[in-house]
C-alpha cells in the first residue's frame, strides 16, 4: 500500500462514520411531538457532505493520476462539514441538548481529522508526482 492512499482510506472510513452516524447514533435531538429542529437539518447536510467525501475518497483510491486534485477537492468539502453544525446551520439553544453535547463535538473531530488527512494526502501526492 502506498503512503498517499492511507489518507484516502482514513477519509473514507471517517466520512462513512459521519454520514451514517449523523442519521443514527450521532444524530440530532428527537422531539416528542415529531417536529424537526435546526439540528435535524444540520445532520441532513452532514449526510450529504459525508457521502461526497466518501465518493471523493473512493475515486482517489481508484484513479492514481487524479489523486492530487481529488485531495484538493476534499479540503473545502471537509471544511464545509466542519462548519456545518453550529456555524452554517444553527443547533438547539440549550447547551444540554443532544446536538450540542454529542453531534457538534463528534462532527468537529471527524471532519477536522478528515481536513488534516486531505492536506497530508495532497502533500504526499504532490511529492509523488515529482
Amino acid at each position: 500500500m502506498k503512503k498517499n492512499t492511507i489518507p484516502a482510506l482514513i477519509i473514507l472510513l471517517l466520512s462513512l462514520i459521519a454520514a451514517l452516524g449523523s442519521q443514527t447514533f450521532l444524530g440530532a435531538c428527537v422531539h416528542e411531538d415529531g417536529s424537526f429542529g435546526a439540528c435535524h437539518w444540520a445532520c441532513r447536510a452532514i449526510l450529504g457532505e459525508g457521502a461526497l467525501l466518501a465518493v471523493l475518497a473512493l475515486m482517489a483510491l481508484a484513479v492514481k493520476r487524479a489523486r492530487f486534485g481529488l485531495y484538493l477537492a476534499m479540503i473545502p468539502a471537509s471544511l464545509l462539514g466542519l462548519l456545518t453544525p453550529g456555524v452554517l446551520i444553527g443547533l438547539c439553544k440549550m447547551p444540554t441538548m443532544r446536538c450540542r453535547m454529542l453531534t457538534q463535538p463528534a462532527m468537529t473531530i471527524l471532519f477536522g481529522v478528515m481536513l488534516v488527512a486531505a492536506l497530508i494526502g495532497a502533500l504526499l501526492s504532490r511529492r509523488g508526482e515529482k
